[in-house]
């Protein structure tokens, strides 16, 4: 049994509900935050839960396996480093770090602390993404070819209520870093790693210091392109994700917090072989969604066992996308990947 700390009861809400699903391998020891009263009530009637406002006594307690991170983004590279250092597991939210240096510090700390680092990319975990999968490894799919991604959602001014929200200061980004970071992990996950980038974003929606907007481009190392569009001016929440391969064309639908969790089409490009895709489809192994999926490939890994679970070289890669599209839109040009030291905004793409 994995015993866990998690530190912030906004979104460490939700995680609890995934640990929640697996009694048989996580019990939630303690629930710290700022705000007791907010993590009373995120904790509800259970009093096994320890509720505290005390961090360093979360991370001296011998009796806590795993941390998990989820407070503001500027606060999970120390809390993260200092949790490591402490002897313990971690799971951190996105973005793992705010910048491409921090990222590398942090590589350096998971490799000298005898503890595990997993960043959370829960969208990588339904039904959806086991059928996708099973279907790249039949050889049905073929290459990567073309991706249209959009997560358009709707951020009204009741959302930035939150101070350090849409602040540079707080925040450390804006809809790129926040919002469409778990899509674009998922189509990096798919396609491969990035090779450039170009990108513009904008402020439209909410008077904010952030951008809410953003129009993006990618080619990856094998070739394939992908666009990205993303606003928190839509109507409502809405994360779609159609991917073209040489031999079936995936489309999601339009769920915008897990978008493997609801129902996919896979359509042949060859009719004639439309049968041998929805079998495969209909024979994929089932697993769990969203965070209670991540947390069970964590679960697998921390016991040795085959897993599926996120990485931290993965994490890595998704601040240094974050890093180029921030490059890209701010020279008006492109900007090749991969990002070494020395790379313009590697020490953060803060103004």
């Amino acid at each position: 049994m994995i015993r866990v700390a998690i530190i912030g009861a906004g979104i460490g809400a939700e995680h609890l509900a995934g640990y929640r699903a697996l009694p048989d391998r996580f019990t939630v020891a303690a629930l710290c935050d700022l705000d007791t009263e907010r993590a009373r009530k995120a904790a509800g009637d259970d009093a096994s839960i320890a509720v505290t406002a005390d961090l360093d006594g979360v991370l001296a307690d011998p009796d806590i396996d795993l941390i998990d991170v989820c407070l503001p983004p500027h606060l999970h590279f120390p809390v993260s480093v200092n949790a490591l250092e402490a002897g313990k597991h971690v799971i951190c939210e996105k973005p793992i770090v705010t910048s491409l240096e921090e990222a590398d510090r942090l590589i350096a700390a998971i490799d000298a602390a005898p503890g595990h680092f997993y960043p959370v990319f829960q969208y990588r975990f339904g039904p959806a993404m086991t059928a996708l999968a099973a279907l790249i490894e039949s050889g049905l799919a073929g290459q990567p070819q073309v991706a249209a991604l959009e997560t358009h959602w709707n951020r009204s001014a009741a959302y930035y209520a939150v101070p350090w929200r849409g602040t540079w200061a707080g925040e450390k980004g804006g809809a790129v870093l926040g919002h469409a970071i778990h899509v674009h992990d998922l189509l990096c996950c798919l396609f491969g790693p990035v090779a450039e980038v170009s990108a513009a974003l904008a402020t439209r929606v909410n008077p904010i210091e952030t951008e809410d907007c953003a129009a993006i481009l990618m080619q990856f190392q094998n070739g394939a392109l992908a666009t990205s569009s993303v606003t928190l001016g839509s109507a409502r929440d809405e994360t779609r994700v159609r991917l073209v391969f040489e031999g079936l064309t995936a489309t999601s639908g339009t769920a915008p917090y897990a978008p493997a969790t609801g129902p996919w089409t896979f359509v042949a490009r060859d009719p004639a072989r439309q049968a041998e895709i929805d079998a495969i489809v209909a024979s994929a192994a089932s697993e769990r969604m969203g965070f209670a999926g991540l947390l069970d490939a964590v679960a697998d890994a921390l016991d040795g066992r085959p897993s599926r679970t996120v990485l931290p070289e993965d994490g890595r890669r998704s601040i240094e996308l974050v890093t180029a599209i921030y490059t890209a839109a701010r020279s008006g040009g492109r900007v090749a990947l991969p990002l070494a030291p020395g790379a313009p905004n590697y020490g953060g793409w803060q103004p």
